[in-house]
């Protein structure tokens, strides 16, 4: 199986990059943590004139009628610069939801409108439903439109979470593909933060000195970026490789799902771990943008099913293929 990605792919990515490089992010995320998501919506607007929301949308609605490796292409860069809002929800699982029970909204959302989506049991409470312009759930099969409750606490002060109950019923919906694009979706987000990370520990080792010399060049140092990096780039066959199987409708899908969400997740997870290390005491301070992606990546590793749920799918669907 091939996973190079072609020169449109690549290109794609690049223009996402160079967007989000001029748009002083750690700025729009402590806007959006205070409550003023102005500067976080102009960005999602900017993103949404690439295309980025639809995606997955077909052309009769506005949408670009991609896939899913081109899915995980731009949220791995949204991931890299850890852009607040429903990222997954909006770009992922809204628009495969509303083609099933509300195609008429498909368009609003491809031209830059923010969705969020609440499909209990795994994914219980709706992510910014403050901020979103549609709030869904799905419950017993059904999309209705959602009624939010009161906010709850996230490690992510960029993740606003509400519990919610539904309103008007907008038709009968298959959930299980859709949760499989949000599981994805927050993979490549994932992928996207580890990579940032481990960039921003590299940059800081061969500044910081002790003992009279750069960091970088102590062996343990070395040994701990090193595996940061093996790790992610052991992580991303996983994701591009899930992305192929759901572009493809396989019946293993589910599995490689999964098991891309677990790959990214550890991957990002360890990132976030040896960055702390590195950058020592300053790290922990929220004046320092480094706990801007530390708190992102926490926050999504439970998001979109958990890392024992996605394990347990991963063995029974070996031990069922046995």
């Amino acid at each position: 199986m091939r996973f190079a990605l072609d020169s449109s792919q690549q290109d794609f990515a690049s223009s996402i990059d160079a967007l989000l490089s001029k748009s002083d992010m750690p700025a729009v995320i402590r806007s959006w943590n205070r409550g003023d998501t102005e500067p976080g919506r102009k960005v999602w607007q900017r993103l949404a004139e690439t295309g980025i929301n639809g995606l997955l949308i077909g052309e009769e609605h506005d949408g670009l009628g991609a896939d899913a490796v081109d899915l995980v292409v731009a949220v791995e860069q949204l991931g890299r610069h850890a852009v607040p809002g429903p990222v997954a929800e909006t770009i992922a699982v809204a628009p495969h939801l509303l083609a099933q029970a509300a195609p008429g909204r498909l368009s609003a959302l491809a031209e830059g409108s923010l969705a969020t989506v609440a499909t209990p049991p795994h994914v219980p409470s709706a992510v910014d439903a403050d901020t979103a312009d549609l709030v869904l759930l799905v419950e017993n099969s059904s999309l209705h439109l959602g009624d939010p409750g009161v906010v709850q606490d996230s490690v992510d002060q960029s993740r606003r979470l509400f519990p919610v109950t539904a309103g008007q019923r907008l038709g009968a919906v298959e959930c299980a593909p859709a949760f499989d694009l949000g599981a994805l979706a927050t993979a490549a987000q994932l992928q996207g933060l580890g990579h940032t990370l481990l960039e921003m520990t590299t940059d800081y080792a061969k500044q910081r000195k002790q003992f009279g010399k750069v960091i970088g060049q102590f062996q343990a140092i070395k040994h701990h970026l090193a595996e940061v990096a093996v790790g992610l780039e052991m992580s991303r066959p996983l994701l591009h490789g899930a992305a192929l199987s759901v572009r493809d409708g396989s019946p293993n899908a589910p599995r490689d799902v999964s098991a891309a969400k677990v790959a990214c997740g550890d991957a990002a997870y360890r990132a976030a771990r040896v960055a702390l290390q590195v950058h020592g005491a300053i790290g922990y301070t929220q004046e320092h943008d480094l706990s801007l992606w530390l708190t992102k990546v926490r926050a999504l590793v439970t998001a979109w099913g958990t890392p024992s749920f996605h394990r347990g799918r991963v063995v029974d669907s070996l031990v069922g293929a046995s």
